[in-house]
């Protein structure tokens, strides 16, 4: 059964224009977007996005395509299939039509909320023998580069090998809102039900650490000894997070974050310590900051939390010195300390219990000084976890060589022997360098959940025989103390910052120039016009630096998009 609801007048949008509207369906009443494209077309979808359930009429509409305003998921909105990760299914698409001046959609009775997508991969054997793909990494791209495999119609089986103990989880927020007890329980954090995997045929082999990959050879094993064999292979991995060089980096009481049980414990130290040093001015570091001085609020304690850093300014050679200094600000308004251009040459313990390890008091910094610290976050970046991975080549940082397909290269590919071959290796997400599209196939790493997400569900799909370049623009978020700052784009590095909007209000974007062009994006308040910047960068249409703070850039996009249809 199904319904017909007016939505609008023909009148009420111009091509290029969308807007939320809420009708009453069979179940009660239903959000919908509402959009009418460059050619005049009108499209109605679910109006809230898979990942995070923002309003997506927030967003930028790019032809058919609709750019989510948080996270820069996208969806096609003929089909409502997703087209950019994050999103985690497509969106319930309806037919529409315009009719004697009227906007009208046909609504079925059960509406759900998501549509996934069409997984045409079963696991059964091929050619006699069952081929196996091997997604080596549970976080974010290795999560997708497994329902990429399916998606793509890889019908053999698909095994995802983790250390971790959970499911594929959102690690982003390990930082952000789990650590400072806003998501309550790591379950909490999980991306897909057990249900999703076993419908799928994925085989998730949880806690399993692996010591040794031979890549060429298409083989790996445990770190118990057993060894599995596979024909497909997607490196997923992610980074180890570097630890301090100095002297006391193991007593109790010092932390680095990376799974779930990293945020457990800092949580918990947290609420029985009086000083916190921070040690590095990373987006972790400063997540982390940011979220000791909540759990320190909600508490009604007096927890201190400093930051030591060898910055001049936090960020500044990612988001320039204007920005940094802005976020640095923001920090002191609600009582994080800094000392920066500092080095931590040493930890200092006592006072441990018979049987306990020692536990850290002090923080020595390079000039002589000491804080106190009963707690230590150490954010000072990670390594490509790649050590245990041989016959693929590696950069100089130990990231692993990819091309625009995101495939592995062999030393010498052309004696390798069966059955793994350089066609049917894949390296995503932390691990990856790959040549940047956008930068004239500069050789790029980049540790971004998002982009992990990108590579993940792209490896995946090449590893099936897709066949397909990256070809998307690279995207982060970083929350602090209450205030959302969105990054689009990549630049290894900028002549110039052009700053639009007021960064006292914390109301801004601001632009970064290299090489006589705009490359990249920040901002915070912004998320419309940003999300209207991805899709022009994409195409290749940014304005030039002397304009690009005088344009409104969700209406250029609009006209863009005019002309083109």
């Amino acid at each position: 059964m199904s319904t017909n609801v007016v939505l609008a007048r023909e009148g009420d949008l111009e091509p290029g224009q969308m807007k939320q509207v809420t009708v009453e369906g069979a179940a009660g009443d239903v959000d919908l977007l509402l959009a009418r494209t460059a050619s005049g077309a009108y499209r109605a979808t679910h109006a809230y996005c898979s990942h995070y359930g923002a309003p997506l009429a927030g967003g930028a509409l790019s032809g058919e395509r609709v750019v989510c305003p948080w996270h820069h998921a996208c969806f096609h909105l003929e089909d409502g299939r997703q087209v950019e990760p994050p999103g985690q299914d497509g969106l319930p698409a309806f037919d529409v039509r315009a009719e004697e001046g009227d906007v009208i959609v046909t609504l079925p009775d059960d509406i759900p909320d998501e549509v996934p997508a069409s997984m045409t991969g079963r696991r059964g054997p091929s050619g006699g023998e069952e081929r196996v793909a091997v997604v080596l990494g549970g976080g974010a791209a290795g999560a997708y580069a497994a329902e990429g495999l399916r998606e793509e119609g890889f019908d053999g089986r698909v095994v995802m090998i983790t250390a971790d103990l959970f499911r594929p989880y959102d690690r982003i927020n390990l930082s952000k809102a789990y650590l400072a007890g806003s998501i309550a329980q790591a379950g909490d954090l999980v991306l897909r039900t057990p249900d999703f995997y076993e419908e799928r045929d994925i085989e998730l082999r949880k806690g399993r650490s692996v010591e040794h990959v031979e890549a060429q050879e298409g083989r790996l094993t445990f770190a118990n000894g057993e060894t599995m064999d596979f024909d497909r292979l997607v490196l997923a991995p992610g980074g180890t997070p570097r630890e301090l060089d100095v002297d006391g980096r193991g007593l109790e009481g010092v932390h680095t974050l990376r799974a779930t049980g990293d945020s457990d414990a800092i949580h918990k130290a947290a609420k029985d310590a009086r000083h916190a040093v921070v040690v590095g001015a990373s987006f972790i570091g400063m997540e982390c900051a940011s979220s000791l001085r909540q759990i320190s609020e909600e508490a009604g304690t007096d927890l201190s939390v400093t930051v030591v850093a060898p910055d001049a300014v936090p960020f500044a050679p990612v988001l320039g010195e204007a920005v940094g200094g802005m976020l640095r600000e923001l920090h002191e308004e609600h009582g994080v300390a800094f000392r920066l251009e500092e080095h931590v040459t040493a930890l200092h313990g006592a006072g441990s219990q018979p049987g306990h390890a020692e536990r850290v008091q002090q923080v020595e910094l390079e000039n002589g000084d000491t804080l106190p610290a009963d707690l230590v976050v150490v954010g000072i970046g990670v390594d490509p976890a790649t050590s245990f991975v041989e016959g693929v080549e590696k950069a100089d940082d130990g990231g692993i060589v990819v091309d625009e397909q995101l495939r592995a290269r062999f030393p010498g590919s052309a004696t390798q022997r069966d059955p793994a071959t350089p066609d049917s290796v894949f390296a995503a997400g932390d691990v990856a360098q790959f040549p940047y599209w956008l930068a004239s196939g500069a050789p790029t790493r980049i540790e971004h959940w998002r982009l992990a997400c990108q590579h993940g569900r792209l490896a995946g799909r090449n590893a099936a025989g897709a066949g397909e370049r990256y070809r998307s623009v690279p995207y982060f978020w970083t929350a602090q103390h209450g205030m959302n700052l969105r990054y689009v784009g990549h630049a290894a590095a900028f002549d110039e910052v052009i700053i639009e909007g007021d960064l006292g209000e914390r109301e801004f974007a601001a632009y970064y120039v290299q090489g006589g062009r705009v490359v990249a994006a920040s901002g915070s308040g912004r998320d419309r016009a940003l999300a209207a910047f991805e899709e022009l960068l994409r195409r290749q249409e940014v304005p030039a630096p002397g304009e690009i703070a005088d344009v409104d850039l969700v209406e250029l996009l609009r006209a863009a998009g005019e002309e083109e249809a």
